[in-house]
């Protein structure tokens, strides 16, 4: 199998504070990967080392290695800016930026020095691969603010699209959705899959069902079972996997 992340030994301290214990993890090329697990598992945690959003964090330190395409993202000649417009991430809250539905879609390829040309083209491509085209392209001038939550949720993954991304995070994007918005972002994850990777913190286990490839079960900072969706969901090896799937727990 085609690994585009490795997650070695990986342990995460906030302060003194540890909320991951030291995971190992392989993340395929070209799919989409769920974490699960309730709250407190980590999971947040880990989406966010992968893009170094938690450099941000005083006292936030970790050990072992993330490593992308076998490099490890924290070596000291990465470049942390390219890191981020190759691996992008979508979070729960939609936050588009106060301007037009085309301003936030052109934002980033603007600060790349893009032309004008290729910015429209960006943006055209990036709303139609974000199944939002058919919503806007009459009112790309109007503000990003007054669409529907799902329309700026799937107005987010466009902007993260028009950087071309290798690896697209999404932290429980669809938690504040309704169930129409929610199946459109995930019919548009089904398909972005076979141009990106995708790892996801899904809204809940019945999401990671419909979408996922493979999935991850974490616990307190632990890894307790990973493998393909059929057998996660169907026939898994841990109990607390077990219970956490089917509502005992969580």
């Amino acid at each position: 199998m085609d690994y585009k992340i490795k997650i070695e030994a990986f342990k995460f301290f906030y302060g003194r504070e540890q909320v991951i214990n030291g995971i190992d993890l392989n993340i395929p090329k070209n799919g989409i990967f769920s974490l699960l697990g309730p709250a407190k598992s980590g999971i947040t945690t880990m989406l966010r080392a992968v893009n170094r959003l938690s450099d941000i964090v005083p006292g936030a330190r970790m050990e072992g290695s993330i490593l992308l395409d076998g490099k490890n993202i924290n070596d000291a000649d990465v470049n942390v800016a390219e890191l981020r417009r190759r691996v992008g991430i979508v979070f729960d809250v939609p936050a588009p930026l106060p301007m037009s539905v085309y301003e936030n879609v052109a934002f980033g390829p603007k600060l790349l020095k893009k032309g004008k040309a290729e910015i429209r083209a960006l943006v055209e491509e990036s709303l139609q691969t974000a199944a939002l085209w058919d919503d806007v392209k009459d009112r790309l001038n109007t503000p990003a603010q007054s669409l529907s939550g799902g329309q700026q949720q799937r107005l987010c993954i466009a902007r993260v699209l028009a950087l071309k991304p290798e690896v697209i995070l999404l932290d429980r994007p669809c938690s504040g959705l309704d169930p129409i918005s929610t199946a459109k972002i995930e019919e548009s994850l089904i398909q972005l899959k076979e141009l990106y990777t995708i790892v996801i913190a899904p809204h809940n286990v019945q999401q990671a069902v419909r979408i996922s490839d493979r999935a991850a079960f974490m616990l307190s900072g632990d890894l307790i079972e990973e493998g393909a969706n059929t057998e996660i969901f169907s026939n898994p090896v841990h109990k607390r996997t077990s219970d956490y799937i089917t509502g005992r727990f969580g």
